[in-house]
């Protein structure tokens, strides 16, 4: 790859909102994009503790894919650290390029080092499973709400951990507590 087409991979700020959402216009279908395009703003705006991971990837200066990990909690284990994957989108001219693999493993590794001990996924179970998500680590792990394709719930463990006795339902962040999303 030469060094115009290089990824280089940042947190996201507060002035990168209209590229954003720009990026999840087009990346996503015509029902899907301005839910999907809120929701990567809303989490962007989002403040707390702990904080949201929002993560762009350009290449020559221009965002062309964003991901966010988000936290989510269970009542049930107040110690327990967990994120969430979504959303996730890469400019269509982009994909197929491993500009979505590399902003995922940036985060990833991002959740790791931070001691996040399990990360989960609403997605296609082909793509997400290249980076080790699957079904049964997410079985003790329920959504807020009904999933209308229960085979795309994974989990990926970041760091030891003893297996979680479930099911516990997760909290989200208020931009992910929308059933429509689920």
């Amino acid at each position: 790859m030469n060094v115009d087409n290089q990824i280089l991979i940042r947190s996201a700020t507060s002035a990168d909102r209209d590229a954003i959402s720009t990026l999840y216009l087009s990346a996503f279908s015509k029902t899907e994009r301005d839910p999907v395009a809120g929701l990567a703003i809303d989490l962007l705006s989002e403040g707390g503790v702990p904080e949201t991971c929002s993560l762009v990837a350009e290449i020559s200066g221009a965002i062309v894919g964003h991901v966010a990990f988000s936290p989510v909690w269970m009542e049930s284990i107040p110690n327990w650290q967990g994120y969430l994957l979504a959303p996730l989108a890469v400019s269509p001219p982009r994909q197929k390029h491993g500009v979505g693999s590399s902003i995922v493993r940036h985060g990833i590794g991002e959740l790791q080092s931070r001691g996040v001990q399990t990360l989960l996924v609403y997605g296609d179970p082909g793509y997400y499973g290249r980076f080790g998500f699957d079904a049964r680590t997410a079985e003790p792990y329920w959504a807020p709400y009904p999933l209308q394709y229960a085979f795309g719930w994974q989990g990926l463990e970041l760091n030891d951990l003893a297996r979680i006795p479930g099911p516990n339902t997760i909290r989200c962040l208020p931009a992910l507590m929308t059933p429509a999303l689920w």
